[in-house]
């Protein structure tokens, strides 16, 4: 057998990337670059939190993100509201990728890890570290920036921006 049968015979290389992205930021972006150059398939998936009260509904999420990924032609965009592990095996995905920005981030994420791994023994999660451009930077700060006028171009991709002085301009 040569090389490209056995490329083709090797199971697909599935990720998802889950998470609310409200909105999407720098930070996401390093993240979701770096896990595209990983493996064969990236998802990401935009939690739809029924708990929470997000800026951005889960379309405008999924909107956003696919137009600032256009040009990874192994990431998909999709969102789902059910257990983690339940929608990777939907989707056929083996790894779950989170990024990791401090400690207390790890802390939670290594406890999420653990339960996901409790559910489902066939997944595995895979840390990234943030760029430590990116180490402070969060959807709610980012936010929290917006709604008082702020500058948040060094923090979001342009059309994010935009996007954001729109719905804050809507709520006044």
């Amino acid at each position: 057998m040569n090389q490209n049968q056995q490329t083709h015979m090797r199971e697909e290389r599935v990720a998802v990337y889950p998470g609310s992205f409200d909105p999407v930021t720098l930070g996401h972006l390093d993240i979701i670059h770096r896990a595209a150059k990983q493996f064969d398939r990236v998802i990401v998936a935009v939690l739809n939190n029924t708990s929470k009260s997000p800026l951005f509904s889960v379309q405008e999420r999924k909107d956003l993100l696919a137009e600032v990924t256009k040009d990874l032609p192994n990431v998909e965009i999709d969102s789902f509201r059910d257990l983690l592990v339940r929608y990777m095996r939907s989707r056929e995905a083996q790894v779950i990728v989170r990024g990791i920005r401090s400690v207390t981030d790890f802390e939670y994420e290594l406890q999420m890890a653990s339960t996901n791994r409790q559910l489902d023994d066939g997944i595995e999660t895979v840390f990234m570290m943030t760029n430590p451009r990116y180490s402070y930077l969060s959807s709610s700060i980012v936010k929290e920036i917006a709604q008082f006028d702020g500058s948040v171009h060094d923090l979001v991709p342009p059309l994010v921006e935009s996007a954001l002085k729109q719905k804050y301009a809507e709520k006044k």
